[in-house]
C-alpha cells in the first residue's frame, strides 16, 4: 500500500513539473515576476535621477537605484556611461539582458560571445587616428596579426542588444564625449539571481577604498572578478607568470573607464557593406528557415534616428521609430524592445496604455508634460520632464504626453519583444469599434455626442498636432 501511495505522489510530482515546463516562457516570466518583484501598488510615480555617480579616469558611470519602488514594480535597472575622448569602458558583463542607446558621440563597441570564432584578422600597430578609418589600415609600425571577434562602429541613435553574461566594452575615438544609456531587464528569465544590477569587470573595477565609501548601495559590486581567485590557480589556469596575474587582479585608481595611453584603431566592416547586408536580410526575412542567423552572426545593432524608417510619421506632430523582434530577431529570445520618438513643439502623444509590457522612458532632449493614471483611476504622475530624466510607466497604466516649446525627444525601453498599445483617441481607438448605442448608454449622452466621441481625431493615430488652444506651461508641476 505504501508503495502505491509513493508511486502516486511521484506521478503527481512529474505531472506538475511537466505542466510547468510546458508553459509558455512569457507565462513563466510573469509568474516569476509576481513572486520576486514588489507588487505595483504605487501611490505616486516620480522622476528619477541617478543615485550613484562613480568618477573614473576616463569618464563617469551613473546608476539609477533599482530598489526604487517603480523600478522594483517593473523589474528593471539603468546605467549611464559618459566616456571621454580616447577613453575605454573596460570589459565587463552584467547579470541581465540589456538595451544600450548611444545618446551622443561615436566610437567602437565590442561584444564577445563564448564559443564563437575570431572571424576578424587585423594587424596590431602603434598608429595615430589618421591611420584608422572604417576597416582600412595604412602606415608603418605594423606587427603580428591579431584575431578577434567582430567589432562594431556605433554612433548617435544606435540601439545595441546585449544578452545576459555577454562581455562588452566601448572605446571613444571621437572628439566629444560618448554617452551610452543602458536598460537592464532584471526580471528576465536569463537572470536567476535577484533584482539587483550586478556588473562583473574583467579589468579595473571600483577600488576597495571607494567601495567602503559607498557600502550602503545595493549595487556596490562593480569589482574585478579575478580578485576573488588565488594567484597560483589563475597562473596555472592561464599558463602565465604570476606577475601577469598580479597585474590582472590589480585595483587601479582609474576606475571603470580608463584613459588610453595611445589612440587605438580596429578593423570594422565598411558602412556600405553593413547597409547592404541589412537590406538583403530584411528582404529575405519572411523566408528564414531558422538557420540563417545564429548567436555568432546575429544582428544586434539598429539606428533609431533614421527618418525614412519611421513607423509613425506626421508632418505636423513628429515621428516614432519602433524596434522589435521583426527588425532585430534576437529580441525574440530576450523579450525586450524599444522605441525612439520625437514630438514637435506643443504636439501630443495620444492617451494610451500598454497591453504587454512595462516601460522605462528616458528623455533625450526637450521638455514635455506627462500625465499617468493608475488602474484605480488615481493620477499618480503629473510633471514636466526634461533632458536626462527617467521614469517608469507600468503595464496597463494610461499615459499622455504634450511636448514643450522646443519639442520632445525620448527613448522608451520595454519588457516585451512584441509590444502593443491601446490608444484612446484616433482612428485606431477602441471607441471607434464600439456601437453608438453602447456609447450613449455608457456615458448618458446624445447620439450626436456619441458620434462626435467616436469620430474624433479620425485622421490621426498616436501623434496629434498642436491645437489652437494648446500651450506648454513651464511653471506647472504637480
Amino acid at each position: 500500500m505504501a508503495v502505491k501511495v509513493l508511486l502516486a505522489i511521484l506521478l503527481c510530482f512529474f505531472a506538475c513539473e511537466s505542466l510547468v515546463n510546458a508553459q509558455d516562457p512569457a507565462e513563466r516570466r510573469r509568474f516569476r515576476f509576481t513572486t520576486e518583484a514588489q507588487l505595483c501598488k504605487l501611490d505616486r510615480i516620480r522622476v528619477r535621477s541617478p543615485s550613484r555617480r562613480i568618477e573614473s579616469e576616463g569618464g563617469i558611470t551613473e546608476l539609477w537605484d533599482e530598489a526604487d519602488e517603480e523600478f522594483q514594480c517593473a523589474g528593471v535597472g539603468a546605467i549611464r556611461n559618459t566616456i571621454r575622448p580616447n577613453s575605454l569602458s573596460l570589459p565587463k558583463f552584467h547579470n541581465a539582458p540589456m538595451l544600450v542607446y548611444i545618446e551622443q558621440g561615436e566610437g567602437f563597441f565590442g561584444m564577445n560571445y563564448p564559443g564563437c570564432a575570431e572571424t576578424y584578422e587585423s594587424q596590431s600597430a602603434q598608429s595615430s587616428r589618421s591611420t584608422r578609418r572604417m576597416g582600412r589600415r595604412i602606415g608603418a609600425g605594423r606587427t603580428e596579426e591579431d584575431q578577434h571577434q567582430k567589432i562594431r562602429r556605433v554612433r548617435r541613435g544606435d540601439m545595441i542588444v546585449i544578452p545576459a553574461g555577454t562581455v562588452q566594452w566601448c572605446y571613444n575615438d571621437g572628439g566629444e564625449d560618448l554617452i551610452a544609456v543602458a536598460f537592464l531587464d532584471l526580471n528576465n528569465d536569463d537572470n536567476q539571481l535577484d533584482l539587483r544590477v550586478r556588473g562583473s569587470f574583467l579589468a579595473g573595477g571600483v577600488p576597495s577604498e571607494a567601495r567602503r565609501e559607498i557600502r550602503g548601495s545595493k549595487s556596490d559590486n562593480l569589482v574585478n572578478i579575478f580578485n576573488g581567485l588565488d594567484q597560483e590557480f589563475l597562473s596555472e589556469a592561464f599558463n602565465i607568470p604570476s606577475d601577469l596575474v598580479r597585474r590582472m587582479q590589480e585595483e587601479r585608481s582609474s576606475g571603470l573607464i580608463v584613459k588610453c595611453d595611445e589612440e587605438m584603431s580596429f578593423l570594422t566592416p565598411e558602412e556600405e557593406e553593413e547597409e547592404l547586408s541589412e537590406t538583403s536580410y530584411s528582404r529575405r526575412r519572411g523566408e528564414d528557415n531558422g538557420i540563417e542567423e545564429t548567436i555568432c552572426t546575429a544582428r544586434v545593432q539598429h539606428n533609431m534616428n533614421t527618418q525614412r524608417e519611421a513607423d509613425l510619421f506626421s508632418r505636423e506632430a513628429g515621428r516614432v521609430n519602433i524596434l522589435n523582434q521583426l527588425k532585430l530577431p534576437i529580441l525574440r529570445f530576450l523579450g525586450m524592445s524599444a522605441e525612439k520618438g520625437h514630438l514637435f513643439p506643443n504636439a501630443q502623444h495620444n492617451l494610451h496604455w500598454s497591453m504587454t509590457d512595462h516601460r522605462m522612458v528616458y528623455v533625450v532632449d526637450g521638455e514635455a508634460e506627462i500625465q499617468i493614471s493608475d488602474d484605480y483611476g488615481n493620477q499618480i504622475f503629473n510633471e514636466r520632464v526634461s533632458r536626462g530624466n527617467m521614469f517608469v510607466i507600468p503595464q496597463f497604466y494610461p499615459a499622455l504626453a504634450r511636448a514643450g516649446q522646443e519639442g520632445f525627444e525620448w527613448v522608451t525601453f520595454k519588457t516585451s519583444n512584441q509590444p502593443m498599445k491601446s490608444p484612446v483617441a484616433g482612428y485606431t481607438s477602441f471607441f471607434r469599434a464600439l456601437p453608438l448605442q453602447l456609447l450613449e448608454q455608457s456615458f448618458q449622452i446624445t447620439t450626436a455626442e456619441a458620434q462626435q466621441l467616436k469620430q474624433t481625431r479620425r485622421q490621426h493615430t498616436l501623434l496629434f498636432p498642436p491645437t489652437s488652444g494648446s500651450s506648454f506651461s513651464r511653471s506647472r508641476r504637480s
